[in-house]
């Protein structure tokens, strides 16, 4: 595989991702459900944008966690707006890509885009 063919790959399936997709509504009420005891992150990807790709390759290089310490959601916004809207509406958080969304007892606690996803300390909402 060419270097090309790694950045402009469209899906996930084939990565470290170190959680689930996120592709049916219902999987948002599990999502808040679960950050009761486990905070819960979403990220939010464009597969058609470069810059998503190397914010997500990024991320989930630096990501050292349990699924334990977080649950971990890929949203491929491509495939899945509708449920981005979802979202951005039900946690009053603007959509961007890429974004990460950190829910911890049902809430929002954080989030990101672009280059600050990197730059969140997960730790601090273990």
């Amino acid at each position: 595989m060419g270097i090309f063919d790694s950045l402009f790959k469209s899906e996930t399936k084939d990565s470290n991702w170190p959680g689930q997709q996120l592709e049916v509504l219902d999987q948002l009420d599990a999502i808040v459900t679960t950050s009761l005891t486990t905070p819960q992150l979403i990220f939010k990807h464009s597969t058609r944008c470069s810059i998503s790709r190397f914010v997500l390759a990024d991320f989930m290089s630096h990501f050292t966690y349990s699924s334990e310490e977080f649950g971990a959601h890929y949203l491929d916004l491509l495939n899945h707006r509708d449920i981005s809207n979802v979202i951005a509406e039900r946690f009053e958080v603007q959509h961007q890509s890429p974004q990460l969304i950190v829910i911890k007892e049902g809430k929002p606690i954080a989030h990101a885009s672009h280059e600050g996803i990197n730059d969140l300390q997960l730790s601090d909402f273990l």
